[in-house]
């Protein structure tokens, strides 16, 4: 599994820990780590969360009055080094 994969489970399995839900999605550029968060969590619980998120590349929350909240960070995936990556106007 490539390193952000390994970061991803590792953010996933911290929050875990925290008492929250995880899931995991593999995108073409990046790896995403969603977690409901509930009504309520301490000020301390907040600060080991955002440590943790703080890891990602992105981070986010998205909240809504129909779904609740939604924390989601993402890593990006690892881009290959050799190749034709960027295009011909990105190779120098």
């Amino acid at each position: 599994m490539p390193a952000s994969g390994s970061t991803a489970e590792a953010l996933a399995a911290r929050l875990s820990a925290l008492g929250l839900t995880t899931r995991m999605e593999q995108h073409p550029w990046h790896t995403s780590v969603e977690a409901e968060l509930p009504d309520s969590l301490s000020a301390e619980t907040w600060r080991e969360v955002l440590d943790v998120v703080a890891l990602a590349d992105r981070f986010g929350l998205l909240a809504t009055s129909m779904n609740g909240r939604t924390l989601w960070a993402a890593v990006r995936r690892t881009v290959p080094t050799t190749g034709d990556v960027g295009g011909p106007s990105h190779q120098r």
